[in-house]
């Protein structure tokens, strides 16, 4: 391998992963070496700061599976994880003939398709509409504005949602009173809890899920906008034909990255807005695993709903990335 000395050049090796990049005058050529024990020294503080994360994860991510068992057990916390009985799919033969089984099923789905139709393509559409305000002090404070609602936690904005929604003195119940209207308890009708739900949920993520879009779009290469401007382009066509292709890979990443968590619903929101008379529309597999797992003590049971739910997540992100890497060049692999 013959290689200038002199000249200014740079050699990239993948190795694992990371990409190191050499600079010639570093390196001897004919005298072989472990690549990666030279990238370690030559630059050991960055994959020093790779420790933490990796600990994090193998941790509270990896060590956790090893109680997964427990699904094919009969568990009892004095008889620890391998001294429990082993039952096979006992708990999960009893989840599916469930009478509560297609109720849950039915309502995350519901709710996750849902939200995924309506939620998803309002953050693209507020990150292009924002992206076309010229004066950065009106796009900085809608952004801090639409930002804030992520901020609450769950009790906050359920007790949002009850001042205006309340049968007795809601803002929503007297302005139909004063038009003549009967009042309503919007949290007590089945048929209302879906609307509720995503809606008040896209409140309060819009500004946030935004944010990778708007970092997208301030990567677009002002000469694009230009161009279109020469050519005669309308400020609609503009975002048509160059805001939208030149962020469409990290929708399509998006979008697959929700399409692996499509089956799962924080319980905190639900079990706020949750109560007897909307309990049909309302109940869902991770309430019904707090249910059964905790206030019944069900661990094993539990453990088995829970691995029935990550399993069906994992099947459709395969199948989503799937079809992404068939019919374009996008995929998270």
């Amino acid at each position: 391998m013959q290689i200038n000395s002199t000249a200014l050049k740079k050699i990239i090796i993948r190795k694992l992963g990371v990409i190191t990049v050499y600079s010639t005058t570093n390196y001897s050529p004919g005298k072989r070496q472990n690549f990666f024990i030279h990238a370690f020294k030559e630059h050991w503080q960055l994959y020093l700061m790779l420790l933490l994360p990796i600990i994090w994860y193998v941790v509270f991510l990896y060590v956790p599976m090893y109680g997964i068992q427990i699904a094919f057990r009969d568990y009892m916390p004095s008889s620890g994880f391998l001294g429990s009985e082993f039952v096979g799919i006992k708990h999960f033969q009893r989840f599916f003939e469930s009478f509560y089984f297609g109720r849950v099923l039915k309502n995350t789905l519901s709710i996750n398709f849902y939200s995924l139709v309506i939620g998803f393509p309002i953050p693209v559409i507020f990150a292009l509409l924002l992206n076309e305000i010229k004066y950065n002090r009106y796009k900085k404070l809608i952004q801090n504005i639409t930002y804030l609602p992520h901020f609450l936690s769950a009790v906050v904005i359920v007790s949002v949602l009850q001042l205006i929604l309340s049968p007795d003195n809601g803002v929503l119940n007297m302005i139909l009173s004063s038009i003549g209207m009967e009042q309503k308890n919007f949290l007590a009708v089945p048929s209302y809890f879906q609307h509720i739900y995503v809606w008040s949920g896209i409140w309060e993520n819009m500004g946030w899920d935004a944010i990778m879009y708007i970092a997208a779009l301030s990567a677009v290469d002002p000469a694009l906008y230009e161009a279109a401007t020469i050519d005669g382009a309308s400020r609609f066509q503009k975002i048509r034909h160059v805001s939208i292709p030149c962020i469409m890979g990290t929708i399509i990443i998006m979008l697959l990255l929700r399409c692996g968590s499509i089956m799962n619903i924080g319980y905190e929101k639900i079990l706020l807005m949750q109560n007897s008379l909307n309990m049909d529309a309302s109940d869902v597999i991770s309430t019904y695993v707090y249910r059964s797992g905790i206030l019944g003590a069900e661990y094993s049971f539990a453990s088995a709903v829970g691995l029935f739910n990550s399993v069906c997540n994992f099947a459709l992100l395969i199948f989503a990335n799937t079809m992404a890497k068939r019919f374009g060049k996008t995929s998270l692999w």
